[in-house]
């Protein structure tokens, strides 16, 4: 299984600002938010970083290489699932060209609006919603990979 320890060099590393590609996205856990952090320098470059980072995503914790990396809490972990009784952590990275999205023909979008007198009496509540029609499509499944790592510290620290 690999692991997060890529910077085992010992080499002097400084924090580099760079452009980012959007080629990859990866959903990986918080968890592994702090071994990111000991890897900025060595191809891991953080949001704060970006030159320009308005197009950042509010999840995005910054990216490697042509891979944005993305932290969820629901990213799947396995516990204490490896050989050395250590979570494995599930990491799904998907080629921007691997899914896309679909507009529905012959039905068009519908503001829905309820005014607060339709909730009850006491007229606390509004309803605001937005009808139409959509649909995902998973266009090359090839470019779907889901990469195992361990922490890089058996505590987690």
């Amino acid at each position: 299984m690999a692991r997060l320890d890529v910077c085992s060099l010992g080499q002097q590393v400084t924090e580099l600002t760079g452009p980012i590609r959007s080629a990859y996205f990866m959903l990986s856990s918080t968890e592994l938010q702090s071994d990111f952090d000991s890897l900025v320098g060595s191809g891991v470059l953080n949001v704060w970083n970006y030159p320009n980072n308005s197009s950042a995503l509010p999840s995005e914790w910054g990216s490697v290489y042509n891979i944005r990396i993305l932290t969820s809490s629901e990213a799947p972990i396995a516990r204490a699932s490896s050989a050395n009784s250590q979570d494995v952590y599930y990491n799904t990275v998907l080629g921007k060209q691997a899914v896309t999205h679909i507009g529905q023909d012959g039905f068009s979008m519908q503001l829905l609006y309820r005014d607060p007198y339709y909730s009850g009496m006491l007229a606390q509540n509004a309803t605001l919603a937005v009808k139409f029609a959509q649909a995902q499509a998973i266009t090359q499944d090839t470019a779907i990979r889901n990469l195992l790592c361990t922490r890089s510290s058996a505590a987690g620290v």
